[in-house]
């Protein structure tokens, strides 16, 4: 971070940060958790076989950036190329997204293709937007300004449902039309949202030369174990980190499926789907605002602790809930949840990394995060899928047996959560910032 900065030059380059998640969270709400995800399972491949190809999709796109995260990391270091990658990640997405207007029923694979290459740029780019937080905040702004993303993110998520919402609504004799759209609309969305970051914050670190006889494969995994011999002495971020892995694929796993939770269970037609997930991003808003304070005032390892036993609980809710109201209600619980669970999960790097290191240990969540975040959605669609076959073999009729698949797989998500709750109680924050405040005697590998 750069302190000779005026507070007004900061708070423009927070504001310009802010303005990113704004727009990628556009693409969340409309890809992931509102539209395509219902679009692709129920109209363009349609059954349990939906659910399935739609994990895997999901699986696949994680994988690879699960592989290419640590090289292109090492990249964008060593080249002072962060803000490179993240324009061209981000493009990626939004190309890719727009495409998605031309997928039809029965286009499985190009629906399948386009949404794999759209969400790499989704994922990926989320690397290189983590990694400029340490040089726009300093150590004791990095939590607050972490909340504020999350929550202006959520509120770009429902500012964009709302306005697809009315075409949806007025145009219901257009087919599928008005849907296909909503993708055109939302990469637009997220690349106005893009300009103000890729603008107004500067890349400030001096590119280096490749080490002589290294490449950038080399160097990627060099500074990985590196990373992983530092964190022997940091016991408390190692334990984080291992009960993030875990619960961080839960609340993936909630988030992919959720729209497709609500067709299947409730038969939720879009617009039920959109203001299904209007209310959930609205609450996730004041999530954010309200578990920032409790993280604040009680410290984050306990305010995240309490947010996950509010998870664990909505998703509990979830598998007994009969009727449509009850699962909007479980729906705001789970929103109110889950921007908690997510935005603590990243202030607890500011106060578990070495002061000076910052970057490094959000680079290294970065990673780790990717590196299991494929296992849960894939589990989630084989599960639901194939206890739906189960199913219906036993006689159950194709929409019961679906329906069973899908609480099946529900009960999977929790079985993440607790065991990452679990693994966070573990966790001693007051130990961990009595680690990193003592890095200086570690020494440096």
């Amino acid at each position: 971070m750069n302190t000779h900065l005026s507070p007004e030059q900061r708070r423009k380059e927070h504001f310009a940060w802010y303005w990113y998640d704004f727009g990628n969270s556009a693409y969340a709400a409309v890809v992931l958790l509102a539209i395509y995800s219902a679009y692709f399972k129920g109209t363009v491949v349609g059954g349990a076989e939906g659910t399935r190809l739609w994990g895997i999709a999901v699986g696949i796109a994680m994988l690879v950036v699960a592989v290419t995260s640590p090289i292109l990391g090492a990249i964008a270091d060593f080249s002072a190329a962060k803000k490179r990658f993240l324009f061209f990640f981000s493009a990626l997405t939004w190309v890719f997204t727009a495409l998605l207007f031309f997928v039809r029923q029965g286009d499985i694979l190009m629906g399948m293709f386009f949404f794999i290459l759209a969400e790499i740029g989704y994922r990926s780019s989320q690397v290189f937007y983590n990694a400029l937080l340490p040089e726009i905040a300093t150590a004791d702004e990095i939590a607050r300004v972490s909340g504020n993303g999350w929550a202006l993110g959520s509120l770009g998520g429902i500012l964009c449902l709302v306005m697809i919402l009315p075409p949806i609504l007025l145009f219901k004799d257009a087919g599928d039309l008005p849907v296909r759209a909503s993708f055109v609309f939302t990469a637009v969305f997220f690349f106005l949202a893009s300009i103000p970051l890729l603008r107004n914050v500067p890349e400030r670190r001096n590119a280096q030369t490749l080490p002589e006889g290294e490449n950038y494969l080399q160097v990627g995994f060099r500074r990985i174990f590196g990373t992983l011999r530092k964190i022997r002495h940091f016991r408390q971020f190692g334990r984080f980190i291992l009960a993030f892995l875990i619960y961080n694929d839960g609340i993936l796993m909630a988030l992919d499926f959720a729209a497709i939770i609500g067709a299947v269970l409730f038969g939720m037609d879009q617009t039920q789907l959109i203001l299904f997930m209007i209310l959930v991003q609205a609450t996730s808003v004041a999530g954010a605002w309200v578990f920032g304070i409790l993280g604040e005032r009680h410290g984050f390892r306990k305010a995240l602790v309490w947010s996950l036993w509010l998870m664990i609980l909505a998703v509990g809710f979830m598998l007994v809930t009969q009727t449509l109201w009850q699962f909007f209600l479980v729906g705001a619980l789970a929103g109110l949840a889950l921007t908690g669970v997510q935005s603590l999960s990243r202030a607890m790097i500011s106060v578990l990394a070495p002061e000076g290191q910052s970057a490094e240990f959000y680079g290294f969540f970065s990673i780790a995060g990717r590196t299991s975040s494929f296992i849960g959605p894939t589990i989630y669609g084989l599960l639901a899928a194939g206890a739906a076959h189960y199913f219906e073999r036993q006689g159950y009729t194709a929409l019961l047996a679906e329906q069973a698949g899908q609480r099946v797989a529900i009960a999977s998500v929790i079985v993440f959560l607790l065991v990452g709750l679990v693994l966070l109680l573990r966790v001693d924050e007051e130990a961990g910032r009595e680690e990193a405040k003592n890095a200086a005697a570690v020494v440096d590998l």
